[in-house]
């Protein structure tokens, strides 16, 4: 599986995000809730931003800077257009390192995509990106076991991948962060949204 092809596979559909058929609401009161685990100030990632910034009102309602990382070049001309003030990163999450530590990190639907055999580590990575007390929300796949499959559902083949909820519990335990709120939020969907905040000692 290779990443980039993600990439331009979400080139393709880019405009899917900004019509009337997306639900601009998807995510938002969950980034509502996971936002009021923490203080005010610092610096956000959203990993695989996408072309819709409609997470970036109320990211700046808590004094964040926002930066969004994506692997798709179309999304991120998106997104420039849609706000400029944005910070931008054209990147693929399995090959990029952070340089700071961040205050609230967002994956909602874009770390799925990653291979199987990388997921694990990239959850490590972002929460290891965490300021002690930092907040991350992600969506993943809300699977007993791991797995991984295509689907073509939005029209390009995509490809998806899940650890499993014991393994993500696990894996998040054992990386220094609490689970603060879990749930499947679009049932019947296997649809899980995550918040984990890292331990403050």
């Amino acid at each position: 599986m290779d990443p980039k092809r993600t990439g331009k596979s979400y080139d393709q559909i880019s405009d899917l995000w900004r019509g009337d058929r997306f639900d601009h609401q998807n995510g938002i009161a969950l980034h509502e809730k996971a936002l009021d685990f923490m203080a005010s100030g610092g610096t956000c990632l959203n990993v695989g931003c996408g072309g819709n910034t409609r997470f970036n009102p109320i990211l700046r309602g808590k004094d964040l800077d926002v930066i969004g990382l994506d692997i798709s070049e179309r999304m991120l001309v998106l997104a420039h257009e849609s706000d400029p003030s944005m910070t931008l990163v054209h990147a693929d999450v399995c090959a990029w390192q952070p340089e700071r530590r961040f205050e609230f990190i967002t994956a909602w639907d874009s770390i799925w995509h990653v291979p199987l055999s990388e997921h694990a580590n990239v959850m490590k990575k972002l929460m290891g990106a965490l300021s002690p007390g930092g907040v991350f929300i992600f969506s993943a796949g809300g699977l007993e076991m791991e797995g991984d499959h295509y689907d073509s559902t939005m029209g390009p083949k995509m490809y998806y991948s899940a650890l499993g909820i014991p393994a993500t519990l696990r894996l998040i335990e054992a990386y220094d962060c609490i689970v603060r709120h879990l749930e499947f939020d679009q049932w019947p969907e296997a649809h899980l949204a995550v918040i984990v905040q890292r331990n403050t000692d």
